[in-house]
């Protein structure tokens, strides 16, 4: 299942670190090619012959040793398809989340352009502490696939969790990302994301709280499945997903500008931004002061931009989302046929964990068939595969057709 894909097996200092043979081994029988990359605690708790005989390769270890060609970090970035850490210490996943590289393993992570899957294994105090669950969040943002620890007996006699993960569901994580479907193998996608800031002055600005958090899953998601990736964004506290073409706009007219430019070179536009609807008639110079009277503002339409790029679509496929409060569905029909989409993502932005600054969204899929799939709350991220695998059956249709 595995046969042609080079892994990186990182193994740091925990007492779970005889586990890294058992998954070599498992690896191997499924025909991977395995790397091991070791920290120097590591080698306090299994040998680097262990798993260098296992995985039948030289075990690079945290010191660059005169025996390995020079920027052997980088060459190993280049050559596999995946970073697999098991198990992960609370040091090394610190090391990863802060950007710190002082060794072979956190140097190689830093130059990676790859799945990268953490298993961490630790005390269940360490493991529950804020400052590891606030490194392992940031690594989530970044893409980083965190394998959550088992609960159970603990090597320090304790009971919780904290366990490293048993082997064959680490293993399963990897033939899931490694034998993931590449069905945008070779499509372009332009994706936009997060609001925009429409100015009153230098310094005051109307905007809306969409926290870019849908848009960025569905780049990440396309760009793992084979897709070359834009990602148009307003303003949001994200990092933009690895391999992915990051363009940062600021206001409606911004993003208007960034989608115009791109959107010929690419086969599908997935318009998940919420672009302000209106702006300022006029930006006042400086900041306005403060005054008894009152502050007169007048408001302008912007551009809508779905229904510009519509008068040039050709064959591209055009996905727009809809927020609503109400008359869900028939709103949606509405602006999926005014704006000549293929298909319309709709939700109730008035539910709870719906929308908005939340890290789960429920969504009704609408095609311009006018058929209707209602989906139930699930992550955004995994709505991001709902509506990507939709995106593919299109792009079937289109390709027999």
């Amino acid at each position: 299942m595995l046969a042609g894909k080079h892994i990186a097996l990182g193994v740091s200092g925990s007492i779970a670190a005889y586990k890294a043979a058992l998954i070599v081994r498992e690896l191997k029988k499924l025909g991977a090619q395995v790397t091991v990359v070791m920290t120097r605690h590591a080698k306090e708790f299994i040998t680097p012959l262990t798993l260098e005989v296992l995985s039948g390769e030289p075990v690079l270890l945290d010191t660059f040793g005169q025996q390995l060609p020079r920027l052997q970090h980088i060459s190993l970035a280049e050559q596999a398809d995946l970073l697999l850490v098991a198990p992960a210490t609370a040091n090394i996943i610190g090391k990863f989340a802060q950007g710190i590289a002082d060794d072979f393993l956190s140097t190689l992570y830093l130059a990676l352009k790859i799945p990268v899957l953490v298993a961490p294994a630790m005390n269940k105090n360490m493991w529950a502490h804020p400052a590891v669950q606030d490194n392992i969040k940031i690594l989530k943002e970044r893409w980083v696939d965190i394998i959550a620890p088992g609960v159970g007996e603990l090597a320090c006699g304790g009971e919780g969790a904290g366990r490293l993960t048993e082997v064959s569901m680490i293993v399963e994580r990897v033939i899931k990302h490694l034998a993931a479907k590449a069905g945008l193998a070779g499509k372009k996608i332009l994706v936009t994301a997060g609001p925009t800031r429409e100015y009153i002055d230098q310094l005051r600005f109307i905007s809306n709280p969409s926290s870019g958090k849908m848009g960025y899953a569905l780049a990440g998601e396309a760009q793992k499945r084979g897709a070359e990736v834009t990602l148009i964004s307003g303003p949001a506290s994200l990092s933009p997903p690895d391999g992915v073409r990051f363009i940062e706009i600021d206001t409606a007219y911004g993003m208007y500008q960034a989608v115009s430019k791109y959107f010929k070179a690419h086969d599908a536009l997935i318009m998940a931004a919420a672009v302000a609807d209106y702006t300022p008639a006029k930006q006042i110079k400086g900041k306005f002061k403060k005054s008894s009277q009152e502050l007169p503002l007048s408001l302008v339409s912007t551009t809508d931009i779905l229904t510009q790029v519509s008068h040039k679509k050709g064959d591209r496929l055009l996905i727009g989302f809809a927020a609503e409060v109400e008359d869900i569905i028939k709103n949606a029909k509405q602006k999926l046929k005014q704006k000549k989409l293929d298909l319309i993502v709709a939700n109730d932005v008035s539910r709870p964990g719906v929308g908005f600054e939340v890290d789960t969204n429920a969504i009704t899929i609408i095609d311009k068939a006018g058929v209707v799939e209602e989906h139930p709350l699930m992550s955004k991220q995994k709505a991001a595969q709902v509506i990507l695998d939709k995106m593919e059956c299109l792009c079937e249709q289109e390709h027999a057709g």
